[in-house]
């Protein structure tokens, strides 16, 4: 096998050309995300890119996955999953931002810089997994990505629409030889229903607790993969699947529920007049959040930092019963709620680590745990078990020196690691661990919204000329730029009870977003309202002031 960098360069030319008005991006988080249009040309280099990975890590599996997640329908992106599931290496983030910014004349220079520098033997084998959320642009998207694997002579299989956590899946099972799980869809939704009914057993309804969940696809791909569950359930978690055919994420998801405290637009009627238990996910199914509208017509939500607490605490008990010593930790952001962290660390007794926002650091701080619990506030999150867990859970479950219960526990144990994704946080993984857990103490959404009390908080966003002029530290909740800002928030925060807030620029738009929370809705709004303000004069606003949300 021969690669002509000439080649690449004149296909990418003729095809995928790079307008010189198109302004430079930053892979994030979120790897690239830009509306639809703007994105040809950045697709065909992450192909290219994906081609590079992939020899550079031993021709294991790379994967590509093209979605906006809980972005509007117009937008769209793409990111690298490496060979484990995990988030692209931080290294390659600059490596990926370098060649989609670099103008079409010094792209073929790029690639061989690229490989160069990492010592790339263009005559390896490259294998590279494309997936595509249910965008209307993202088949043409990925054509593009393809086009870019090929020109680089690598070897690409196309899943078509999957969700992102399935995608991780796939590369995951492939890369450590089925270990994991088949890398097929059919491999995957058998493992996770197999440990849910295992785990379920044959009484569907206890205490509480009923077999009817409400679930908002978010007119995505989670919607569809739902209702390919529901037919292999039969019956042990009855679902009802909304929002499946419409505009994706338009006023639903799981991103809308979280930032508008609301339900979404289509929910059943009967959901709502019967209390009933509902999630949403987001568009492309890595984000679960729970809500319920209680008898007093009274919107409640269960969101990213409820999950944490109910999986983290179910599992503290269960590793007790079976008497394995693993040392549990419970990875958060600067936006979990206040009463959450206080709640983990005083009444569960679960050491809480904070880093930056983003789930790859939190994924990363996970992984110092035998049992790692993270999860965002947005509802992104999954639990991480070292090898060492899982060979002691594994020795529990067969050690005949152990009471029956004891065994019968470890057991349990394993059924909920072959119900989790850990290679990513996944919706659908993480509502069935919820499901199990809400079933084995037959709670319902009352039962579970009772362990503790948020505390009222509000995200703001503020448009900026230039994201740029705010630099943070301390995962997230310290401003050192631009100077004195930090002070000036400090002094606002002080005049309200319980008060906090932060601030934070986005990965990849002009705004900083806004936290804030005190001892009432109404003290949280005016907090906001004034930090917002205040961002807006020191760090350069445009547009429109800051208004006051409603309290």
């Amino acid at each position: 096998m021969s690669v002509n960098l000439r080649s690449v360069f004149a296909f990418a030319k003729e095809y995928h050309q790079k307008k010189e008005s198109q302004k430079d991006i930053q892979y994030g988080t979120a790897g690239f995300r830009s509306h639809a249009d703007n994105l040809d040309y950045v697709m065909y280099r992450m192909g290219l890119l994906a081609a590079l990975r992939s020899r550079a890590k031993a021709s294991q599996a790379i994967g590509v996955m093209i979605t906006a997640s809980h972005n509007p329908e117009h937008d769209n992106g793409v990111k690298l999953i490496d060979p484990l599931g995990e988030m692209l290496e931080q290294r390659w983030e600059q490596l990926a931002t370098d060649l989609v910014n670099v103008p079409d004349s010094g792209l073929e220079a790029q690639v061989a810089k690229i490989c160069e520098d990492e010592q790339i033997d263009n005559n390896e084998p490259a294998k590279v997994f494309v997936g595509m959320d249910t965008r209307y642009h993202s088949p043409q998207l990925s054509r593009a990505v393809v086009n870019g694997i090929l020109a680089l002579k690598g070897t690409v299989t196309e899943f078509g629409i999957v969700t992102t956590p399935m995608l991780h899946y796939f590369v995951t099972c492939t890369n450590t030889q089925n270990a994991y799980g088949l890398p097929t869809e059919e491999g995957y939704m058998g493992k996770l229903i197999a440990a849910f009914k295992a785990l379920r057993g044959e009484q569907a309804e206890r205490g509480n607790y009923r077999n009817q969940l409400y679930y908002d696809g978010a007119n995505g791909v989670g919607s569809l993969k739902m209702l390919g569950f529901i037919k292999k359930l039969n019956g042990a978690l009855n679902v009802k699947v909304f929002n499946s055919n419409g505009k994706i994420n338009f006023k639903c998801g799981a991103d809308f529920v979280k930032t508008n405290h609301r339900v979404p637009e289509g929910l059943p009627e009967e959901a709502a007049l019967a209390s009933g238990r509902c999630c949403s996910v987001d568009g492309d199914a890595d984000r679960v959040v729970y809500y319920f509208t209680d008898k007093e017509g009274t919107f409640r939500l269960l969101d990213g930092d409820r999950i944490a607490t109910l999986l983290a605490g179910y599992l503290k008990d269960l590793i007790e019963q079976c008497g394995v010593q693993l040392e549990m930790g419970l990875v958060q952001t600067a936006y979990a709620n206040g009463a959450s962290t206080d709640y983990i660390v005083n009444r569960m007794k679960i050491p809480v680590s904070c880093t930056r926002t983003g789930v790859k650091h939190l994924h990363h701080k996970a992984l110092e745990y035998d049992v790692g619990v993270y999860f965002e506030a947005n509802g992104h999150g999954t639990i991480i078990y070292s090898e060492k867990a899982k060979q002691a859970i594994r020795a529990a479950s067969q050690d005949e020196s152990r009471t029956e219960e004891q065994r019968n526990t470890a057991t349990r144990l394993l059924q909920m690691i072959d119900l989790t994704n850990e290679t990513v946080g996944d919706a659908i993984s993480d509502m069935l661990l919820v499901e199990t857990v809400l079933h084995a103490k037959g709670w319902n959404l009352d039962d579970w919204l009772a362990s503790y009390t948020d505390l009222p908080n509000v995200l703001e966003k503020v448009y900026l000329a230039d994201r740029n002029v705010i630099a943070v530290t301390d995962a997230d909740r310290v401003v050192v730029a631009p100077v004195g800002l930090q002070d000036s928030i400090n002094e606002i925060v002080a005049k309200f009870p319980k008060g906090r807030s932060f601030v934070r620029p986005s990965g990849t738009e002009d705004i900083v977003r806004v936290y804030a929370e005190a001892d009432t809705r109404a003290n949280a709004v005016q907090l906001a309202f004034e930090v917002a303000n205040l961002v807006f004069d020191q760090a350069g606003g445009v547009g429109s002031r800051p208004v006051k949300m409603e309290g």
